[in-house]
């Protein structure tokens, strides 16, 4: 019986989930890789973040979306599953709309964080 737990996010953009990973100062493996789990189980993921304790906490693409896949029994993470899930889509969709709006040609003017910790972003693009 598999110990790994599902957990749905909108994380569609690899490279943008990856940013925020780095973003959090969490070292993550490119994958393919395995996302180890109790006795030895294993469940493949497209990026994994080891734990020290030699389980790991990875998101794997379900077709729609990267999901995240834990054993929760070894969760080690300082926040819980759902204060990590909300600190990686916040910096996920972070870089999303950076990547997106550079790529309609805008640049960032100014960034702010506010006292929610919420992002300000203003953005500007010149018309030539």
């Amino acid at each position: 019986m598999s110990h790994f737990t599902h957990f749905q996010t909108s994380i569609r953009n690899l490279p943008a989930l990856c940013a925020a990973l780095t973003d959090l100062s969490l070292e993550w493996q490119a994958g393919p890789a395995p996302v180890r789990g109790y006795q030895g189980q294993a469940q493949e993921a497209a990026v994994v973040v080891p734990q020290e304790n030699g389980y790991d906490v990875g998101f794997a693409w379900n077709g729609t979306s990267y999901e995240l896949v834990a054993d929760l029994q070894y969760w080690q993470q300082p926040l819980t599953v759902r204060g990590f899930l909300n600190q990686v889509t916040q910096r996920y969709a972070y870089h999303t709309v950076l990547g997106e709006t550079t790529a309609q040609g805008f640049q960032v003017a100014e960034e702010q964080r506010q006292s929610d910790g919420s992002i300000r972003l203003v953005l500007q693009r010149w018309a030539g």
